[in-house]
């Protein structure tokens, strides 16, 4: 049984005041949740203040990217241990906003990946086709092939602490939604790539996300298909009661 996992990705929202605000709002209105995660990824500048507000709560911490050395010369970036070092147990890798405004590929994708599972952080790897792929019929094959390039050379024993999120680029943020069946459709085709790639069983303990404009109105019909096993939040996430009432889905 898969444990559901619902993240919320702020990007680039929330100073530390404003992030304290919203923590403490989500705990106080969070209550018991024992039968899945929850996990927030605010800005760099806001991880280490948070990070003894949730020590012993049900909310974990995560980055929104990651670079792949432990050290050097690299300005502007930050390390995977850096983040393990203010309490992330998180990162993500593979935002279509990373490669669309910050030229990540497939293969700086996978070395991220890679080394942010050297860290012991567990990456959600994000995929997804553009509305011009979808039009033309290619979104199955575009997105089976960013699974299988940012998983090369991710071992067996290590796929599980992979959390793939698929997220539609042309619904990021736009307010439109793949319809549930839709969304079920491309989780299907990506645990069956799973399953080309590691076995059945092991694909089958791979969690699945789905991003791109989730809210309370629609987080329950997602939630109710057999290979969505949990949500990748973009704007719903910077409001307490949005938030919460998502990660409560039915």
């Amino acid at each position: 049984m898969r444990t559901p996992i619902i993240a919320g990705n702020w990007k680039m929202h929330k100073t530390v005041g404003e992030a304290v605000t919203l923590v403490r709002e989500l705990l106080a209105g969070l209550g018991a949740v024992h039968d899945r995660e929850v996990v927030i990824c605010p800005p760099y500048t806001a991880l280490f203040p948070l990070r003894p507000l949730l020590v012993g709560t049900a909310i974990q911490l995560g980055a929104q990217d990651v670079f792949y050395e432990a050290q050097g010369a690299y300005t502007g970036a930050v390390a995977p241990g850096m983040l393990v070092d203010v309490g992330c147990r998180y990162v993500i890798v593979g935002h279509s906003e990373r490669r669309q405004y910050f030229g990540d590929t497939d293969a700086s994708v996978n070395r991220k990946l890679l080394a942010a599972l050297g860290s012991r952080l567990r990456p959600i790897m994000c995929v997804g086709e553009s509305k011009p792929q979808r039009d033309s019929g290619e979104a199955e094959p575009v997105v089976t092939a960013q699974v299988r390039a940012g998983l090369a050379g991710v071992p067996a024993e290590q796929i599980a602490e992979v959390v793939i999120a698929y997220e539609p680029i042309w619904a990021i943020g736009t307010g439109d939604t793949a319809t549930a069946a839709d969304a079920q459709a491309m989780h299907l085709a990506i645990r069956q790539t799973l399953a080309e790639l590691y076995g059945e069983e092991r694909a089958r303990a791979v969690r699945i996300q789905y991003g791109g404009s989730v809210k309370p109105e629609n987080v329950d019909e997602l939630m109710a298909q057999p290979d969505i096993d949990g949500a990748l939040v973009g704007g719903a996430s910077l409001k307490a009661e949005s938030f919460l009432r998502i990660v409560h889905f039915q």
